[in-house]
């Protein structure tokens, strides 16, 4: 079984950046990537010593400080320097999943040999990857443009032995876990600290970590949603391939053959209906979620072009003898993609909602609140309501993070992205689905209940039978958080195979 990773300039995906966080494949360098950047670093190095002038980042100041000129001696000086003045990260920390996330795109990024770095630098940070020590970082502090600095800056400082990470499971000194390691601290060079600082990993690892489980996700709301449709005896006609062929975005076609695969062979979708037309909760799940999985789709070719890029500044060429300040760091198309993608999945949300509330309304012979003896007992009243204040909150946090911008960097740095805004924020949107479509499941295999004798497809029969281990159906009130936590978790542990996303 493959137990390694080789950094290369072949093109990362997505799933295989999945594949090697979830198989915890060890990275480590192909002969490519450190050839590229040994010559780079020995590039920047002749350069430093035969010219003279001020080169962005190398032996300047930084931002609006550009102008002054730093003197040869105190090059590495400036670059820790660097370092540890932008370590000004605040809020909450950066879950462990998503730093992972960001030294592997960190080392993929610098091993291209345009960024001027040492080589035992990026193989340091490989070492943290591999011994699984990651830096404490905060989720506030970054413009998304100039690179994430604060949040960077702060995955940088153990490499210098400052700051803290985690290590077997503690929060540490980084200098402690250094020198049980055996490691000596970096010695920054000229550029490097400019390397570290300058890029859009905080923004890509986000992104990627949400991409990954919006797929996920998307799969589980067709799901859920065949359940919920079963449960409310809903109609089939609304997903025949005809209806979807003559308007046929990809999404909406693919969401409509996948409901009906998930409903083939379903006794109770197979009875006759008494009613002509349901709901456009129901009706409407090809072209709803189909939307937000061209959304998905779109934003996922975004972040595969980002994390197989050079986002740090300037930039060094080599083979054209040319340095070039430009601005690879700045994080629109980022901002843009996940501003659109936290929509999208508010709406999986927003739609997941209505359909619960649907199931609880008392129609379609089914009781009010999907419990026996309503009145004496409450039922699934009030997991609607706790839906409907997630879906609330999704659609506040769905207002665009990436229209604002503030001057910083005495006007130097005069549009920024705030793109890791636009991520964090996504984040929590992709969390508060997660628990949308757990109170729809609960509701929704409720509601099949009241279908009984009647069977649904062999599918949703073997998920509700795994899911009914963990969760038994309500009989009589009872605290309901256990089961909606209970839920959240079976969603999370379900395994979805990639060919299906």
């Amino acid at each position: 079984m493959e137990t390694i990773h080789y950094i290369s300039s072949d093109l990362l995906s997505i799933d295989q950046i999945e594949s090697i966080v979830i198989q915890d494949l060890k990275l480590e360098l192909s002969e490519e990537a450190r050839a590229n950047i040994v010559k780079c670093r020995m590039y920047l190095d002749d350069k430093l010593k035969s010219n003279e002038k001020p080169i962005y980042g190398i032996n300047t100041g930084f931002g609006s400080l550009c102008n002054v000129k730093i003197s040869n001696e105190n090059l590495s000086k400036l670059q820790e320097n660097l370092v540890k003045s932008h370590a000004c990260g605040t809020g909450e920390e950066v879950p462990q999943e998503i730093v992972k996330i960001m030294l592997l795109l960190k080392i993929q990024s610098l091993s291209y040999g345009h960024s001027g770095v040492q080589l035992e630098t990026v193989e340091r940070l490989i070492d943290f990857y591999n011994n699984g020590i990651f830096p404490v970082i905060y989720n506030q502090g970054s413009l998304g443009a100039s690179g994430d600095l604060a949040p960077l800056a702060h995955l940088s400082l153990p490499l210098l032995g400052e700051g803290e990470v985690y290590c077997d499971g503690f929060r540490q000194p980084a200098n402690k876990v250094l020198e049980k390691m055996g490691w000596e601290p970096i010695t920054l060079q000229s550029k490097e600290g400019l390397a570290l600082l300058n890029g859009t990993q905080f923004m890509s690892a986000y992104g990627v970590y949400i991409l990954i489980k919006s797929c996920k996700l998307s799969y589980l709301a067709d799901v859920i949603s065949a359940i919920s449709l079963e449960g409310f005896d809903g109609r089939i006609e609304p997903f025949t391939d005809l209806i979807h062929l003559v308007r046929p975005h990809k999404g909406q076609v693919q969401t409509a053959e996948r409901m009906r695969d998930l409903l083939e062979g379903s006794e109770i979708i197979a009875q006759e209906k008494k009613h002509v037309q349901d709901p456009y909760s129901f009706r409407c799940i090809p072209q709803v979620h189909g939307a937000s999985k061209d959304t998905i789709d779109y934003v996922k070719r975004v972040f595969r072009t980002e994390i197989n890029s050079v986002t740090d500044n300037p930039n060094i060429f080599v083979s054209e003898d040319m340095i070039v300040s430009g601005g690879n760091f700045h994080g629109q198309p980022l901002a843009l993609a996940l501003d659109f993608l936290g929509i999208a999945l508010a709406e999986f949300g927003s739609i997941s909602e209505r359909r619960t509330y649907q199931l609880i309304s008392g129609l379609r012979e089914l009781p009010a609140f999907l419990v026996s003896d309503p009145g004496l007992n409450s039922g699934f009243m009030i997991p609607q309501y706790t839906a409907a204040s997630i879906v609330s909150q999704n659609k506040q946090l769905a207002t665009p993070a990436s229209v604002d911008s503030i001057v910083s960097s005495n006007g130097q740095e005069d549009h920024v992205s705030m793109g890791a805004n636009a991520a964090t924020k996504t984040l929590r949107i992709v969390d508060n689905l997660e628990r949308i479509l757990a109170i729809e499941l609960l509701n929704a295999s409720q509601a099949i209940e009241f279908r009984r004798p009647l069977k649904s497809s062999d599918f949703i029969e073997m998920f509700l039978k795994s899911y009914r281990e963990e969760v038994p159906s309500v009989e009589e009130d009872r605290i309901l958080h256990y089961d909606i936590e209970k839920t959240i978790a079976f969603l999370q542990s379900f395994q979805v195979e990639h060919e299906v996303l």
